[in-house]
Protein backbone atom coordinates (compact mmCIF):
# COMPACT_ATOMS: atom_id res chain seq x y z
CA UNK A 1 0.00 0.00 0.00
CA UNK A 2 3.02 2.30 -0.01
CA UNK A 3 2.00 3.37 -3.52
CA UNK A 4 -1.01 5.19 -2.00
CA UNK A 5 1.29 7.76 -0.42
CA UNK A 6 2.85 10.66 -2.32
CA UNK A 7 6.11 10.12 -0.46
CA UNK A 8 7.60 7.83 2.16
CA UNK A 9 5.58 7.65 5.36
CA UNK A 10 6.94 6.47 8.72
CA UNK A 11 4.72 3.66 9.98
CA UNK A 12 3.90 2.69 13.53
CA UNK A 13 2.94 -0.82 12.38
CA UNK A 14 2.24 -2.61 9.12
CA UNK A 15 1.38 -6.06 7.82
CA UNK A 16 0.10 -7.32 4.50
CA UNK A 17 -3.23 -5.49 4.80
CA UNK A 18 -2.87 -2.78 7.44
CA UNK A 19 -0.83 0.40 7.89
CA UNK A 20 -0.96 2.16 11.26
CA UNK A 21 0.43 5.69 11.57
CA UNK A 22 1.16 7.66 14.74
CA UNK A 23 0.47 11.29 13.98
CA UNK A 24 -1.98 14.09 13.28
CA UNK A 25 -4.52 13.36 10.54
CA UNK A 26 -4.29 16.98 9.43
CA UNK A 27 -0.66 16.26 8.50
CA UNK A 28 -0.98 12.63 7.36
CA UNK A 29 -4.08 12.77 5.11
CA UNK A 30 -2.46 15.28 2.69
CA UNK A 31 0.32 12.72 2.10
CA UNK A 32 -2.16 10.25 0.59
CA UNK A 33 -2.72 10.45 -3.16
CA UNK A 34 -5.90 12.07 -4.40
CA UNK A 35 -8.79 9.68 -5.08
CA UNK A 36 -7.11 6.53 -3.73
CA UNK A 37 -9.53 5.49 -0.97
CA UNK A 38 -12.75 3.47 -1.27
CA UNK A 39 -14.24 4.10 2.17
CA UNK A 40 -13.61 6.22 5.24
CA UNK A 41 -14.95 5.51 8.69
CA UNK A 42 -14.40 8.28 11.21
CA UNK A 43 -15.22 8.42 14.90
CA UNK A 44 -13.91 11.93 15.64
CA UNK A 45 -13.75 13.55 19.09
CA UNK A 46 -17.22 14.12 20.56
CA UNK A 47 -15.89 16.92 22.82
CA UNK A 48 -17.59 15.37 25.85
CA UNK A 49 -14.78 15.96 28.35
CA UNK A 50 -16.40 18.73 30.38
CA UNK A 51 -15.64 17.52 33.94
CA UNK A 52 -19.08 15.89 34.26
CA UNK A 53 -19.89 12.40 35.56
CA UNK A 54 -21.36 9.24 34.09
CA UNK A 55 -21.99 5.64 35.08
CA UNK A 56 -19.68 2.81 34.07
CA UNK A 57 -19.96 -0.77 35.34
CA UNK A 58 -22.24 0.46 38.11
CA UNK A 59 -19.76 3.10 39.30
CA UNK A 60 -19.82 6.89 39.09
CA UNK A 61 -16.88 8.00 36.93
CA UNK A 62 -15.65 11.16 35.20
CA UNK A 63 -16.68 11.74 31.58
CA UNK A 64 -13.22 13.15 30.80
CA UNK A 65 -11.43 11.05 28.20
CA UNK A 66 -8.30 13.06 27.46
CA UNK A 67 -7.03 16.36 26.09
CA UNK A 68 -7.92 15.17 22.56
CA UNK A 69 -11.62 15.32 23.53
CA UNK A 70 -11.68 18.83 25.04
CA UNK A 71 -12.82 22.04 23.41
CA UNK A 72 -15.38 23.67 25.75
CA UNK A 73 -18.72 25.29 24.94
CA UNK A 74 -18.31 29.05 24.51
CA UNK A 75 -19.27 30.71 21.22
CA UNK A 76 -15.65 30.99 20.11
CA UNK A 77 -14.97 27.38 21.02
CA UNK A 78 -18.11 26.19 19.21
CA UNK A 79 -16.82 27.89 16.09
CA UNK A 80 -13.48 26.18 16.64
CA UNK A 81 -15.24 22.81 16.83
CA UNK A 82 -17.01 23.39 13.53
CA UNK A 83 -13.80 24.61 11.90
CA UNK A 84 -12.09 21.43 13.12
CA UNK A 85 -14.81 19.26 11.56
CA UNK A 86 -14.78 21.09 8.23
CA UNK A 87 -11.00 20.82 8.01
CA UNK A 88 -10.70 17.05 8.44
CA UNK A 89 -13.77 16.35 6.30
CA UNK A 90 -12.28 18.44 3.48
CA UNK A 91 -9.06 16.42 3.67
CA UNK A 92 -11.06 13.19 3.52
CA UNK A 93 -12.95 14.32 0.44
CA UNK A 94 -9.72 14.79 -1.52
CA UNK A 95 -8.57 11.19 -1.02
CA UNK A 96 -11.96 9.55 -1.61
CA UNK A 97 -12.70 7.89 -4.97
CA UNK A 98 -15.75 9.08 -6.99
CA UNK A 99 -17.63 5.89 -6.06
CA UNK A 100 -16.36 5.91 -2.46
CA UNK A 101 -18.22 6.98 0.66
CA UNK A 102 -17.62 8.23 4.18
CA UNK A 103 -19.22 7.15 7.46
CA UNK A 104 -19.02 9.39 10.54
CA UNK A 105 -20.16 8.44 14.03
CA UNK A 106 -21.24 10.99 16.61
CA UNK A 107 -23.62 12.09 19.34
CA UNK A 108 -25.70 15.22 19.87
CA UNK A 109 -22.46 16.91 21.02
CA UNK A 110 -20.92 16.96 17.53
CA UNK A 111 -23.17 15.31 14.93
CA UNK A 112 -25.04 18.49 13.93
CA UNK A 113 -21.79 20.27 13.21
CA UNK A 114 -20.61 17.25 11.24
CA UNK A 115 -23.79 17.11 9.17
CA UNK A 116 -23.46 20.78 8.22
CA UNK A 117 -19.72 20.42 7.59
CA UNK A 118 -20.38 17.53 5.19
CA UNK A 119 -22.74 19.63 3.08
CA UNK A 120 -20.47 22.68 3.22
CA UNK A 121 -17.54 20.59 1.96
CA UNK A 122 -19.47 19.13 -0.97
CA UNK A 123 -20.95 15.89 0.35
CA UNK A 124 -24.45 14.49 -0.01
CA UNK A 125 -25.79 12.56 3.00
CA UNK A 126 -27.07 9.12 1.92
CA UNK A 127 -28.38 7.85 5.24
CA UNK A 128 -28.74 8.90 8.86
CA UNK A 129 -28.17 5.65 10.77
CA UNK A 130 -29.40 5.47 14.36
CA UNK A 131 -27.40 3.02 16.46
CA UNK A 132 -29.68 1.99 19.30
CA UNK A 133 -27.72 0.63 22.26
CA UNK A 134 -29.57 -2.17 24.02
CA UNK A 135 -27.59 -1.77 27.26
CA UNK A 136 -26.75 1.94 27.70
CA UNK A 137 -25.44 3.28 31.02
CA UNK A 138 -28.14 4.82 33.25
CA UNK A 139 -28.67 8.55 33.49
CA UNK A 140 -27.36 9.56 36.92
CA UNK A 141 -28.77 13.09 36.97
CA UNK A 142 -32.35 11.84 36.37
CA UNK A 143 -33.17 15.14 34.67
CA UNK A 144 -33.49 13.87 31.09
CA UNK A 145 -34.09 10.68 29.11
CA UNK A 146 -31.35 8.05 29.11
CA UNK A 147 -28.91 8.57 26.24
CA UNK A 148 -29.18 5.29 24.34
CA UNK A 149 -28.37 6.15 20.72
CA UNK A 150 -25.60 7.42 18.49
CA UNK A 151 -25.87 8.67 14.93
CA UNK A 152 -23.78 7.47 12.00
CA UNK A 153 -23.95 9.64 8.89
CA UNK A 154 -23.22 7.97 5.54
CA UNK A 155 -22.31 10.35 2.72
CA UNK A 156 -20.90 10.52 -0.80
CA UNK A 157 -19.37 13.30 -2.86
CA UNK A 158 -21.92 15.74 -4.29
CA UNK A 159 -20.84 15.16 -7.86
CA UNK A 160 -22.65 13.89 -10.98
CA UNK A 161 -19.82 11.38 -11.45
CA UNK A 162 -20.15 10.09 -7.89
CA UNK A 163 -21.98 6.77 -7.60
CA UNK A 164 -21.42 5.21 -4.19
CA UNK A 165 -21.20 1.43 -3.86
CA UNK A 166 -23.95 -0.24 -1.82
CA UNK A 167 -24.19 -4.01 -1.33
CA UNK A 168 -27.99 -3.98 -1.20
CA UNK A 169 -28.49 -7.71 -1.70
CA UNK A 170 -26.13 -8.68 1.12
CA UNK A 171 -27.76 -6.24 3.53
CA UNK A 172 -31.18 -7.63 2.59
CA UNK A 173 -29.91 -11.18 3.10
CA UNK A 174 -28.47 -10.27 6.52
CA UNK A 175 -31.88 -8.84 7.43
CA UNK A 176 -33.87 -12.00 6.76
CA UNK A 177 -34.79 -11.16 3.18
CA UNK A 178 -36.21 -7.72 3.99
CA UNK A 179 -34.81 -4.27 3.21
CA UNK A 180 -32.54 -3.18 6.03
CA UNK A 181 -33.74 -0.10 7.92
CA UNK A 182 -31.67 2.80 9.18
CA UNK A 183 -32.08 1.87 12.85
CA UNK A 184 -29.50 -0.68 14.00
CA UNK A 185 -29.85 -2.20 17.46
CA UNK A 186 -27.14 -3.92 19.44
CA UNK A 187 -25.12 -3.99 22.62
CA UNK A 188 -22.17 -1.87 23.65
CA UNK A 189 -18.68 -3.22 22.94
CA UNK A 190 -18.19 -6.66 24.43
CA UNK A 191 -15.52 -7.19 27.11
CA UNK A 192 -13.91 -9.83 24.87
CA UNK A 193 -13.10 -7.07 22.36
CA UNK A 194 -11.25 -5.09 25.04
CA UNK A 195 -8.85 -7.81 26.19
CA UNK A 196 -5.91 -6.04 24.56
CA UNK A 197 -6.76 -2.75 26.28
CA UNK A 198 -9.59 -0.27 26.58
CA UNK A 199 -10.55 2.86 24.71
CA UNK A 200 -13.28 5.16 26.13
CA UNK A 201 -15.27 5.34 22.87
CA UNK A 202 -14.48 1.95 21.35
CA UNK A 203 -17.09 0.79 18.84
CA UNK A 204 -18.29 -2.84 18.70
CA UNK A 205 -17.02 -5.00 15.87
CA UNK A 206 -20.49 -5.97 14.64
CA UNK A 207 -21.20 -2.30 13.90
CA UNK A 208 -18.10 -1.87 11.74
CA UNK A 209 -18.72 -5.20 10.04
CA UNK A 210 -22.09 -4.00 8.76
CA UNK A 211 -20.64 -0.65 7.66
CA UNK A 212 -17.72 -2.21 5.78
CA UNK A 213 -19.68 -5.05 4.17
CA UNK A 214 -22.37 -2.67 2.98
CA UNK A 215 -20.10 -0.21 1.21
CA UNK A 216 -16.88 -1.96 0.15
CA UNK A 217 -15.61 -4.98 -1.74
CA UNK A 218 -12.75 -7.32 -0.85
CA UNK A 219 -9.45 -5.62 -1.63
CA UNK A 220 -10.82 -2.09 -1.21
CA UNK A 221 -8.95 0.53 0.82
CA UNK A 222 -10.49 1.69 4.11
CA UNK A 223 -9.16 4.68 6.07
CA UNK A 224 -9.87 5.67 9.67
CA UNK A 225 -8.39 9.12 10.54
CA UNK A 226 -9.13 8.71 14.29
CA UNK A 227 -8.58 4.98 14.61
CA UNK A 228 -8.24 4.75 18.41
CA UNK A 229 -7.92 1.13 19.48
CA UNK A 230 -8.40 -0.11 15.92
CA UNK A 231 -11.84 -1.68 15.59
CA UNK A 232 -12.15 -0.45 11.99
CA UNK A 233 -8.79 -2.00 11.12
CA UNK A 234 -9.52 -5.28 12.87
CA UNK A 235 -12.78 -5.76 10.99
CA UNK A 236 -11.45 -4.46 7.66
CA UNK A 237 -8.45 -6.81 7.61
CA UNK A 238 -10.55 -9.75 8.79
CA UNK A 239 -12.84 -9.12 5.79
CA UNK A 240 -9.95 -8.87 3.32
CA UNK A 241 -9.89 -5.08 2.94
CA UNK A 242 -6.76 -2.92 3.07
CA UNK A 243 -6.60 -0.53 6.00
CA UNK A 244 -4.86 2.72 6.92
CA UNK A 245 -5.37 3.96 10.47
CA UNK A 246 -4.14 7.25 11.98
CA UNK A 247 -4.15 8.40 15.59
CA UNK A 248 -2.24 10.83 17.81
CA UNK A 249 -2.28 8.61 20.92
CA UNK A 250 0.50 6.01 21.13
CA UNK A 251 -1.18 4.02 23.92
CA UNK A 252 -4.23 3.39 21.76
CA UNK A 253 -2.15 2.43 18.74
CA UNK A 254 -0.37 -0.14 20.91
CA UNK A 255 -3.80 -1.72 21.47
CA UNK A 256 -4.51 -1.53 17.74
CA UNK A 257 -1.23 -3.26 17.00
CA UNK A 258 -1.98 -6.13 19.39
CA UNK A 259 -5.46 -6.58 17.97
CA UNK A 260 -4.20 -6.63 14.38
CA UNK A 261 -1.47 -9.11 15.25
CA UNK A 262 -4.12 -11.39 16.72
CA UNK A 263 -6.18 -11.21 13.54
CA UNK A 264 -3.09 -12.05 11.48
CA UNK A 265 -2.17 -14.98 13.75
CA UNK A 266 -5.71 -16.36 13.72
CA UNK A 267 -5.77 -16.58 9.92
Amino acid sequence: MKDLFQKNQILFYDNSLAYIILGDSFKILPKLKEGCVDMIFADPPYFLSNDGITCKSGKMVSVNKGDWDKIGDSTIQINDKHKFNRKWIKLCKRILKPDGSIWISGTLHNIYSIGMALEQEGFKIINNITWQKTNPPPNLACRCFTHSTETILWAQKMDKKAHHYFNYELMKEMNGGKQMKDVWSGSLTRPSEKKMGKHPTQKPEYLLERVILSSTLEGDVVVDPFCGSGTTGVVATRLGRKFIGIDTEREYLEITKKRLEKVENDE
